[in-house]
């Protein structure tokens, strides 16, 4: 019996996204680490350089997330209909895609990356560090799409442990990297980039081998030519993840334009905190998702209406009972986790204890926001899920930061990530109401 199948208690649910949601919180962890070797080792002007070129590069990771998403669904139903060869011929397609994608737009990002840093903004104090960190980022770039693939890819084959591990492996990589090359070696914001580049090739070369290998997996990774109808529906399936992350970028754009505008690079440093601290939190909530969606895949492609009902109530359920203990933990920690990022500076710190704790206060609807959009990708409707993703991560956190300051200054800025998170779950829940009686969940 393939290993998605069958009834899951909340026992059962919990014990296979566990990995996944790990798997997420320590990815977040190692990235929550580069912050703080660049920021104490580097200073506060390397530190804001790399919170203004990290969101270009984001899009271009983002793309590993949509091949990884939109190709699961696709997979996992294919399995669910009992088409195993199919399955593997799709997964390949999606896969071999993904690493030429990686190959040209990181060499297209490295030859126009002063271009991107000048358009985002960066001054002559930074834009070395911006060029320099895009780069080396960039030269890694297929590893990094290809470990955002595999994160996905390795639940639906029944091996979320192993995505775990490699992730595990791939992060105590980067960490004790980021210590030699930044705190020893004096790199700097190089230095930062190089261990995160080597973390994604431990990441993703072993789930590469093993998906070449292995004869216990569901999903083979065979040596195929990609069809542009597979592909295109892949893509379009994960179109909301890549919008979340297009969005995601686009807004942290925004957001660093606002705060230039009202404080300046102290702002764009402090931001960058919250986005660190946020990636951690929001992490458990991807994590759920990348877990529950393949299962959710499955039983839609096995036409059980009444799993797909029970899996849909209990990730509401652990959705919101994880967002208001996240909620709360993130009110606690404000205080401790700015002192070590930027204790350095007394008023940096204090901007950035204010901006921790007013963000707090969105992370609890962020659970059931994020889990809309999965759901729709997991059930194929790639449409629905994009618009779910584009409202809640640009029309609304655009509209929020571009209006609130107008009233509120500084403050408006660090509010407009709730009230925008509040907007897009009213609209969720009238669509998750007009869809429910299409898909039975």
């Amino acid at each position: 019996m393939n290993r998605l199948a069958g009834h899951y208690t909340y026992g059962r649910l919990l014990r296979y996204c566990l990995a996944p949601v790990a798997m997420m919180v320590f990815s977040s962890i190692y990235g929550v680490m580069d912050g703080f070797f660049v920021s104490n080792w580097a200073g506060q002007t390397a530190f804001a350089a790399v919170n203004l070129i990290m969101p270009a590069l984001m899009i271009l990771g983002g793309l590993g997330f949509m091949y990884g998403t939109g190709g699961t669904a696709l997979a996992a139903r294919t399995l669910g209909e009992g088409k195993k060869e199919l399955a593997s011929r799709y997964f390949s397609m999606v896969t071999w895609t993904a690493v030429v994608t990686g190959v040209l737009t990181g060499a297209l990002g490295s030859i126009f990356a002063p271009d991107i840093a000048r358009l985002l903004g960066a001054d002559a104090g930074m834009m070395q560090d911006c060029v320099e960190y895009a780069r080396v980022i960039l030269f890694f770039n297929a590893t990094f799409i290809l470990q955002n693939v595999f994160q996905s890819f390795l639940a639906a084959a029944g091996r979320p442990g192993l995505g775990f591990v490699c992730t595990v492996a791939a992060g105590i990589t980067n960490m004790i990297l980021d210590w030699l090359f930044i705190a020893v070696f004096g790199w700097g914001t190089s230095g930062a980039a190089l261990a995160t580049g080597l973390g994604t090739c431990v990441g993703s070369i072993p789930p590469l081998v093993w998906f070449m290998t292995s004869r216990s997996s569901s999903l083979r990774l065979m040596a195929v030519v990609p069809a542009a109808g597979p592909v295109a529906r892949a893509c379009l399936n994960g179109m909301s993840e890549f919008m979340s992350n297009i969005s995601g970028s686009l807004v942290s754009i925004l957001f660093n334009f606002q705060l230039m505008r009202y404080v300046g690079e102290q702002g764009v440093a402090a931001y960058g905190v919250v986005m660190y601290v946020a990636f951690f939190f929001i992490a458990v909530f991807f994590g759920y998702t990348m877990g529950v969606s393949p299962v959710i895949s499955y039983h839609f492609g096995a036409q059980d209406r009444q799993e797909l009902h029970s899996l849909f109530g209990k990730s509401l359920v652990i959705s919101l009972c994880a967002g208001l203990v996240m909620t709360a933990l993130a009110e606690i920690l404000a205080g401790p986790l700015a002192a070590v990022y930027v204790g350095y500076d007394a008023s940096l710190e204090a901007m950035t204890i204010d901006a921790m704790e007013i963000f707090a206060t969105c992370i609890v609807f962020a659970g059931i926001n994020i889990f809309t959009s999965a759901l729709f990708t997991a059930l194929n409707n790639g449409l629905i899920s994009a618009a779910v993703a584009f409202l809640r991560s640009l029309v609304f956190q655009a509209a929020c930061v571009l209006i609130l300051p107008q009233f509120f200054g500084v403050s408006g800025i660090w509010w407009s990530m709730t009230l925008a998170e509040v907007l897009a779950l009213l609209v969720n829940i009238v669509i998750l109401a007009k869809e429910q009686k299409r898909y039975g969940y």
